[in-house]
């Protein structure tokens, strides 16, 4: 599952909940400094990576009449590119690894900003943020699916992509996300 902006305020906010809830931290500042800190890390992640694929939208662009001349495969050819240019720059593109890196920077901000005291292995902490970033990456289609199917069920039918169904949709999300723990 891709991470992408609207997810950063949720994500973070289900790491700032998981430490708060975790007996082996103590924070010094409360929530919102520490989802604060995660939702930069989160989004700073997310345009480095949308940097990444408009570049490669241009280099695939400058070479359209070669690719189809060629008949290759766009699709294809735009992941091996991202891959490459993301190589280049030193960029995760491996879920699991990329959720361990926002882990260590995240940890290391927290740590460096004095909002989070505990007296175990950082590894441990580590492992909270990551499983929270993960948990609601796992858990992010089954909630926006309970969400479409309550839309489908509203007397009057709401068209996808309108501001309406996208304000009902916002609404019904967030309560979804309350009901799960994520917020």
């Amino acid at each position: 599952m891709r991470l992408r902006l609207p997810h950063a305020p949720y994500v973070a906010n289900k790491i700032a909940l998981d430490l708060a809830q975790s007996k082996y931290v103590t924070l010094t500042s409360g929530v919102e400094p520490i989802a604060k800190i995660a939702q930069n890390l989160i989004e700073k992640n997310i345009h480095e990576e949308m940097a990444i694929e408009e570049k490669v939208k241009n280099i695939l662009e400058e070479n359209l009449e070669e690719i189809e001349f060629m008949r290759l495969d766009e699709r294809q050819l735009f992941w091996m590119a991202k891959k490459k240019v993301a190589e280049e720059e030193d960029f995760i593109l491996n879920w699991d690894d990329r959720y361990n890196s926002l882990s260590h920077a995240m940890l290391d901000h927290l740590i460096q900003d004095d909002l989070i005291d505990f007296d175990v292995s950082e590894n441990i902490i580590r492992n909270i943020i990551f499983k929270g970033i993960d948990g609601y990456m796992k858990s992010f289609e089954e909630i926006e699916d309970v969400v479409i199917e309550k839309i489908g069920h509203y007397k009057r039918k709401l068209i996808q992509g309108t501001e309406e169904y996208e304000l009902v949709f916002q609404k019904l999300y967030e309560e979804e996300l309350k009901r799960k723990g994520f917020l």
